[in-house]
């Protein structure tokens, strides 16, 4: 008798799931502006009623951060996203009369989304309203520290949409993450996209699937102050960021970089701000403390100050926000110029701005490499020189790089998901946005001039959603809920429907042969 094959439990679900999705995108991409519009606003508004809730939770369920920054940044990342893209427009075709081309787009389809624990709310929602402003289904995956607040998130999302009228099916999660669904999912070849925020093992696993994906490395900040910046502004700038969500985002400052000129008075302006300057021997034990071996102990990742020192032994004052560790070379041996999600600050002083940036390229040789890095100046050939000179894609000048370059305040695309081109191993050397879920068919007229371009003006090949969206077609003795995954009990009557259709596949094949 031939060996049966038995494939993991997880790998049924991830099918059902992505048939399901597959069935929304086709439906979805045939939906005109004002419908796409109304739902992206549903879902949005859904996410933004609950920011504070799913802020809250989101502490409550990983321990990182800070519940009000969180909230601002659930915010951000969906009225606030709505707003920022109000103008844009990935439904209609464009027109080129000059050149005769019109071009229609493309949704990607079948996005496979994995968001990490750090940012996991926001994240979520980013990834869910790129989807559905390209016309795209997303399968969201979260980290499994945050998958309650996520599939709660999510949750709300999808029913929102789905009032609004997107299908039935659109917005999915995975509500209990494990190895063999993940790797069934990540590997489906209906899959279109994966968009892989996280760790680098997991930017790693989403590269190696088999599927086109867009993936970020890790951030590890380095921001030079060189003489002619506002000192005051800046140390506040700094101190400020820094502390933002305990540090938990990947574009908080690594490694401040200062011209010895001004480095006592940047210093005290730092403390003036509720930073606290480490001796050398409270530095070390900081150093031992928070690299154990030399390597990041992610129990400190998100915690605030005060409790880390307090960890250490080290008497600071009650408003603390950012522990500062002077060291002289940044150099991999060296546990502080490596990436700390925690307000863990370091420092180095130079004589001149070239030299700052120098040691800044040498903080990103040791990663970082693609994705920030910030500047505090009031000379524009410094500026200039930083920006060409470092390996990053952006440079936030004179504000606080965890909402600089993330597009909050500045006018870069506000993004939880960071591109790291090249330098970083990366597809994306952007922040991630909807362009980037979205290709265009190009109708190439003749270029002769005698062929003239007929007057598309007005045409559109999509309708308007009627409201009444069908629900997506299942065999009558499988779950009937509409988004959730279904029950732990049902996974053998998806098994027993799964065999089912690869035996009417299997048919159909030999049917044509």
């Amino acid at each position: 008798m031939p060996e049966l094959l038995v494939e993991s439990a997880g790998v049924p679900r991830a099918r059902a799931m992505v048939a399901r999705a597959e069935w929304a995108a086709r439906t979805f991409a045939t939906y005109d502006k004002p419908s796409v519009d109304r739902i992206v606003r549903a879902a949005a508004k859904a996410l933004a009623d609950h920011a504070a809730e799913f802020a809250k939770a989101a502490v409550a369920e990983t321990g990182f951060g800070v519940a009000d920054h969180k909230a601002l940044k659930n915010l951000a990342c969906s009225t606030g996203l709505v707003d920022h893209y109000r103008d844009h427009d990935y439904v209609t075709p464009r027109i080129d009369v000059d050149a005769k081309i019109v071009e229609v787009p493309r949704p990607a389809g079948v996005i496979f989304a994995l968001t990490p624990s750090t940012n996991p709310v926001a994240t979520t929602s980013f990834k869910i309203l790129l989807a559905l402003m390209t016309r795209s289904a997303v399968i969201v995956s979260p980290h499994p520290l945050a998958k309650d607040v996520c599939s709660a998130a999510a949750k709300v999302m999808a029913e929102a949409a789905l009032a609004a009228g997107a299908p039935d099916g659109v917005i999915q999660w995975v509500a209990e993450p494990s190895i063999p669904l993940i790797n069934a999912l990540m590997t489906d070849e209906r899959v279109d996209v994966i968009v892989a925020t996280g760790g680098s093992a997991v930017v790693r696993s989403a590269y190696r699937s088999g599927n086109p994906a867009i993936g970020v490395g890790p951030g590890n900040v380095p921001v030079l102050v060189d003489r002619t910046a506002d000192i005051p502004a800046a140390a506040a700038r700094i101190i400020e960021s820094k502390s933002f969500d305990n540090s938990i985002l990947c574009t908080n400052e690594s490694v401040v970089i200062v011209e010895s000129a001004v480095a006592d008075k940047f210093v005290s302006a730092m403390v003036h701000e509720g930073g606290f300057l480490l001796n050398p021997e409270d530095r070390d034990r900081i150093r031992e403390l928070v690299f154990p071996d030399g390597h990041f102990d992610i129990r400190f990742v998100g915690k605030d100050a005060t409790w880390i020192a307090a960890e250490a032994g080290i008497r600071v004052p009650a408003n603390t926000k950012v522990l500062i560790a002077p060291f002289d070379l940044a150099v991999p041996e060296e546990p502080l110029a490596h990436e700390k999600l925690c307000p863990v600050l370091g420092l180095i002083k130079v004589p001149t701005a070239a030299r700052g940036i120098e040691v800044a390229r040498a903080v990103l040789r040791i990663t970082g490499a693609g994705h920030s890095a910030a500047i505090h100046s009031r000379d524009a050939q410094t500026v200039l020189a930083f920006g060409a000179g470092v390996p990053v894609y952006r440079v936030s000048v004179n504000v606080g790089n965890s909402l600089g370059s993330s597009g909050i305040h500045t006018n870069l695309a506000p993004s939880m998901t960071i591109g790291t081109g090249y330098a970083g191993r990366s597809s994306v050397g952007e922040n991630l946005q909807p362009s980037h879920l979205i290709h265009w068919t190009r109708l190439a007229y003749n270029a002769d001039v005698r062929e003239v371009l007929p007057d598309f003006t007005g045409l559109s090949p999509w309708t308007a959603a009627t409201g009444s969206v069908p629900p997506y077609p299942q065999a009558s003795n499988l779950s009937t809920a509409n988004v959730a995954p279904p029950r732990a009990q049902d996974d053998a009557t998806e098994l027993r429907e799964e065999i089912r259709r690869l035996i009417v596949e299997e048919l159909h094949q030999i049917i044509k042969g």
